[in-house]
C-alpha cells in the first residue's frame, strides 16, 4: 500500500493559491481519471483509495497536515518508504520540481507539522515551485502563500499539472 499525500488548505476561498498546489496537483489526476474523494471525518482528510495507492488531501488545514497523515500511515499500516508528500515551495522557480527521498522541511509548516508528528524526515516529498520573487517580495512570504497564481502562471498549470500526473 501507498500513499500520497496532497497538502493545501481546505475551503473555497484557497483554490487556486500557491499553498495548495498540492491539493491542485491530485485535483486534476482525480478529473482526468474520473475519481472521486471520500470524507473521512475520524482522520481530518477527504482520499480515494485506488488499487494499492491511497490518495489524500488532509482537512486540518496546512500547518497541521501531519495529523492526518500520521492516521493514515498508522490505520492502513503503511510503511513511511511508501509515503509521498506533494507540497509547494516557493523556493523553487514557478513549475519547477524537486523530488527528494527525505530532508528537513525547508520552512515549509505542512513539511513541519508532518515531520513533528511521524518523529522523522525520512518521507518522500515532491516540491512543486511557486516561485515569483517580484510578488513575493512586495506581498511578503504569509500573503505570497496564500495569493492566487497570477494569470500567466495559470494559463502555464494545465501542462505542469499534466506532466505532473505522469510521475503519480
Amino acid at each position: 500500500m501507498h500513499l500520497i499525500v496532497g497538502l493545501g488548505n481546505p475551503g473555497n476561498q484557497y483554490n487556486f493559491t500557491r499553498h495548495n498546489f498540492g491539493f491542485l496537483a491530485l485535483d486534476f489526476l482525480f478529473k482526468q481519471n474520473s475519481w472521486t474523494w471520500e470524507p473521512h471525518e475520524k482522520f481530518g482528510a477527504v482520499y480515494a483509495k485506488v488499487n494499492d495507492t491511497i490518495y489524500l488531501k488532509p482537512q486540518t488545514f496546512y500547518n497541521d497536515s501531519g495529523l492526518a497523515v500520521r492516521a493514515f500511515l498508522d490505520f492502513y499500516k503503511i510503511p513511511l518508504e511508501n509515503l509521498l508528500v506533494i507540497c509547494d515551495d516557493f523556493n523553487l522557480p514557478f513549475g519547477t520540481t524537486r523530488l527528494r527521498q527525505k530532508g528537513s522541511a525547508g520552512g515549509n509548516n505542512g513539511l513541519k507539522s508532518i515531520i513533528q508528528h511521524l518523529g522523522t524526515e525520512n518521507f518522500a516529498r515532491l516540491r512543486l515551485g511557486t516561485g515569483n520573487d517580484e510578488l513575493r517580495t512586495k506581498l511578503g512570504d504569509v500573503d505570497f502563500v496564500l495569493s492566487k497564481f497570477t494569470e500567466s502562471e495559470k494559463a502555464k498549470l494545465p501542462k505542469i499539472l499534466s506532466d505532473l500526473t505522469t510521475m503519480l
